[in-house]
């Protein structure tokens, strides 16, 4: 398997360009006679998705989980990722004995639509022009990347979902899930989100958005064309927005003020700092794998969600007379998702009549605490997914 990061530089280009139009993975293609209606007023077609399976489908289709991914993951949930060649993003949670054990669910997650990675996005090609979409792009948000996922499942021949899993804003299309598809969704495991943006959360994205488009080879979004990529913007983007995934204690511990293979400072602007080092690493790391315009795109869809929006206002109303079971997780250092609009979230769920328990984990992580070893949300995870389980009566695969 290649690794991007190991392939001359004019070469990595192309290697992304291959992903966004043909994946490793599986591709659900839908043609010009079954368009994705989107939010702007468009009809997106014709427009493809891509996804990754695990495990098997039982012979009564009830062990189904969706799995969605956060702003800058992708369909490669527990396998090696095609440019990295590292594991998947959350192989602490899904594989044979896991708590979305393969050995008993079927897992599927797809590339959201706006995405990178095989879902038609900005960086696919427009078949309209035969150039690559670029801003040319509607504008997307998550309920159209649940419409999207919704299409897939239908392909896939699954009526009912027994489990939307995801975190940040794979949480808020489990949300948004539940709330336009109640009767698909049995159970329902939203991690470290909200029902909307806050406006510290839109102001840290504005500030990203701002340092892809002031980098002159943004080029107006137009730098695949003109042969260009804005590495250093998204890669100051990146590091803005992984300070947010942290915490103080989790930086103070893992870093300090500690120096970086040096006893004294450089009196320069080197990364003279741990931190400052591993900062610099997730930004550059980042931009080998990531298309800047479509970091564009789905932190805009993550700014524009409000699921109260489409009923007056009043949260509640989205989950009225709900069927699903929800178990909401939060944790105590995730500053970016405090628990408080965690429990916003459960009153709104328990006013609307829901199944609904809730857990607040202690851990000084962070936001990233829903992809790292931590062993109570394992726990918890498990403990949901198999009472759910017992109640539906779910089968393990062949059964």
């Amino acid at each position: 398997m290649a690794n991007v990061q190991s392939i001359p530089g004019p070469a990595q280009a192309e290697y992304r360009a291959q992903e966004a139009d043909h994946p490793t993975s599986q591709v659900a293609i839908f043609g010009s006679d079954q368009p994705l209606p989107l939010d702007c007023g468009i009809d997106l077609a014709p427009f493809q998705i891509a996804y990754q399976t695990y495990g098997k489908l039982n012979t009564a289709k009830s062990n189904a989980i969706l799995v969605c991914h956060a702003l800058t993951g992708d369909q490669h949930v527990a396998n090696l990722h095609p440019l990295t060649g590292k594991p998947g993003w959350w192989v602490t949670l899904v594989g044979p004995g896991k708590p979305l054990d393969t050995e008993k669910y079927f897992i599927i997650c797809s590339n959201v639509i706006g995405g990178c990675m095989g879902s038609t996005g900005p960086a696919s090609i427009n078949p309209a022009t035969g150039k690559v979409w670029g801003l040319d792009f509607p504008v997307i948000t998550i309920p159209d990347m649940v419409r999207a996922q919704a299409m897939l499942i239908d392909r896939l021949e699954i009526d009912t979902l027994f489990s939307v899993v995801g975190g940040s804003m794979g949480g808020m299309q489990v949300l948004q899930w539940c709330a336009a598809y109640p009767k698909r969704v049995f159970s329902a495991l939203p991690i470290a989100c909200s029902t909307r943006h806050s406006a510290q959360n839109i102001a840290f994205h504005e500030l990203g958005r701002q340092a892809v488009m002031a980098d002159p080879d943004w080029r107006d979004g137009r730098y695949v064309e003109q042969g260009t990529h804005p590495h250093r913007g998204l890669g100051v983007a990146r590091m803005a927005a992984h300070i947010t995934y942290l915490s103080d204690a989790a930086l103070h511990r893992k870093f300090g003020r500690r120096m970086q293979d040096r006893e004294l400072p450089t009196f320069s602007f080197d990364a003279d700092f741990q931190v400052e080092s591993y900062l610099r690493h997730q930004g550059s790391s980042f931009v080998e794998r990531f298309d800047a315009n479509s970091y564009l795109y789905l932190t805009r869809a993550m700014d524009y969600f409000d699921v109260a929006a489409d009923h007056d206002g009043v949260l509640a109303a989205a989950f009225r007379d709900t069927h699903t079971r929800f178990c909401v997780v939060s944790f105590t250092s995730d500053w970016l998702f405090p628990t408080s609009e965690s429990r916003a979230t459960v009153h709104a769920l328990n006013a609307g009549g829901a199944r609904v328990s809730f857990a607040e984990i202690e851990t000084d992580r962070g936001h990233d605490a829903f992809l790292l070893d931590v062993p109570e949300f394992f726990d918890i995870a498990r403990a949901f997914l198999e009472s759910a389980g017992k109640t539906r009566g779910v089968a393990d695969a062949g059964q």
